[in-house]
């Protein structure tokens, strides 16, 4: 299989480009590294089948020829991370709205197969816990610039199954559920990151609102076993999975488990939401996946829980 990763230097794709290359597949990666570095791929460039552009998948007649050479388009090109889209919430619409709209423009002149990586944002407030892939979506109003992002994933979901219903184009959707894991930077608001580096080095551990709200963090590489496995199951086809893991903690015990795994003598801190975003920010009280739908199909089972997820962030974070 010949694959194209965009956002292939960020850090579920530097993940998943490392993956398919073991698996034996030939791997190309456009990134333009607005969010992804150069390092998360560095240990990829001797090798035979790996290749990367560094460039926008804007960049129409480049993305056609690269997309024109491969088998599968695996599109994570994307704004990420709450502070980015809160600071710069025109070019978290644009660059997820029109790099989609390009990639799927191009991938249908050949029908390539395409992965749409969507997002649990897009349930935003709903309060049907678990979160269904059939489920109403219920977002905040458009005057808080938090739910730009909900809503570019969103469009980026309608988008691409209208290809499929229209033009037969093979679309898969998948929400990722915060995927964690080495490589992974807290520059734009990932918290895991950025706890495990406030704990290794004695900063006090910021912990935004009041610590109640609660989240299930997926392990990359089980994400990354999961795209692979899709990649290869035709029923996959027009249909959206969510991809996560069920267990769920708070915010405040996840900064506890991160604090006792390093040693760490970090105190623990609440900083108000206004504080840290912007005025009447809204949060998810609660975003966990149901995942049967994936299991039904694939027999995704998360392998790497919780806490050995932190040692391995620990360890990731320590070597460099």
């Amino acid at each position: 299989m010949k694959a194209l990763v965009t956002g292939g230097a960020g850090f579920i794709g530097s993940h998943l480009a490392e993956r398919l290359l073991d698996l034996g597949h030939e791997v190309a990666v456009l990134d333009n590294l607005s969010t992804g570095s150069i390092d998360n791929i560095a240990h990829l460039k001797g090798r035979s089948r790996f290749s990367y552009v560094i460039d926008s998948v804007t960049n129409e007649p480049l993305l056609a020829e690269m997309v024109d050479a491969c088998d599968v388009v695996f599109h994570l090109a994307a704004a990420v991370g709450v502070k980015l889209i809160v600071e710069q919430p025109v070019h978290t619409i644009e660059t997820n709205v029109h790099g989609t709209e390009v990639v799927l423009k191009h991938a249908n002149k050949k029908k390539k197969l395409v992965f749409i990586a969507s997002t649990s944002e897009v349930y935003g407030k709903s309060a049907d816990v678990p979160f269904r892939e059939d489920a109403d979506l219920v977002l905040g109003p458009t005057a808080k610039h938090r739910w730009a992002y909900a809503c570019s994933k969103l469009i980026d979901e309608f988008l691409a199954l209208a290809y499929w219903k229209e033009k037969k184009l093979p679309v898969v959707i998948v929400r990722l559920f915060n995927t964690v894991g080495p490589r992974q930077t807290g520059q734009y608001g990932m918290v895991l990151p950025t706890f495990v580096r406030q704990a290794l080095a004695s900063q006090p551990i910021t912990v935004f609102g009041d610590g109640t709200q609660s989240r299930c963090f997926t392990y990359v590489g089980d994400v990354v076993d999961a795209l692979v496995a899709l990649a290869a199951e035709p029923r996959a086809i027009g249909e959206v999975y969510n991809i996560g893991n069920k267990d769920e903690v708070t915010i405040r015990g996840l900064a506890e488990r991160v604090k006792a795994l390093a040693g760490s003598d970090s105190p623990i801190t609440c900083v108000p939401y206004d504080e840290a975003y912007e005025r009447g920010f809204e949060d998810m009280p609660r975003r966990v996946p149901e995942i049967a739908k994936l299991r039904a199909l694939i027999g995704y089972e998360p392998k790497v829980g919780l806490d050995e997820i932190i040692r391995r962030v620990i360890d990731h974070i320590r070597e460099h």
